[in-house]
């Protein structure tokens, strides 16, 4: 039995092909992109910002404290950060964080600033759901208000890089 032989040009296309059926793939199943719409994550992610976040990152694990995550719920997309795990019980007094009634640092955090949010009554987080809130505390539709606990079902990926612009390329912490 002997070797198709395929032509220079034949190789070319079969590769140019074979590429872009991975980078399809990878892009229907792996990663997607998202644009963000607002400044409720400002300074970690800002407005009109392209992101590009894992659909995978769950699949056998679970969401975990601190991370970027992207949500999709009601046809709307939010990229939000969590704060409570399932079990747990979160609260806010004088702009300090409580989880299970024992002070958290928040250190994904950085700006000051940012910390600034009303007092939250203790709140027990189910099983299956999380507490999520927006870096920028003062200006975020989460958790605390019309978005309520999000279910694990309704987290989509977890939010890895900035792409666009491409002066601002970075890793989302």
């Amino acid at each position: 039995m002997t070797k198709p032989h395929f032509t220079k040009k034949q190789r070319i296309v079969l590769s140019v092909l074979t590429f872009f059926f991975i980078a399809f793939f990878i892009h229907l199943f792996i990663f997607r992109t998202a644009i963000v719409d607002g400044h409720s994550m400002a300074p970690t992610v800002n407005d009109k910002q392209t992101i590009m976040y894992n659909r995978l990152s769950y699949l056998f694990d679970s969401p975990h404290r601190g991370d970027v995550v992207v949500i999709k719920r009601d046809e709307q997309t939010y990229i939000k950060r969590i704060i409570g795990l399932p079990t747990e019980t979160l609260s806010y007094q004088d702009q300090q964080l409580y989880i299970d009634n024992i002070p958290y640092r928040q250190t994904f955090m950085t700006d000051e600033r940012s910390f600034w949010t009303h007092n939250i009554k203790p709140t027990y987080i189910p099983e299956q759901y999380y507490y999520v809130m927006g870096d920028n505390r003062q200006n975020s539709r989460d958790s605390r208000n019309s978005l309520g606990l999000i279910s694990k079902e309704n987290i989509i990926g977890r939010a890895e890089i900035i792409i666009y612009p491409f002066d601002e390329w970075q890793v989302i912490y």
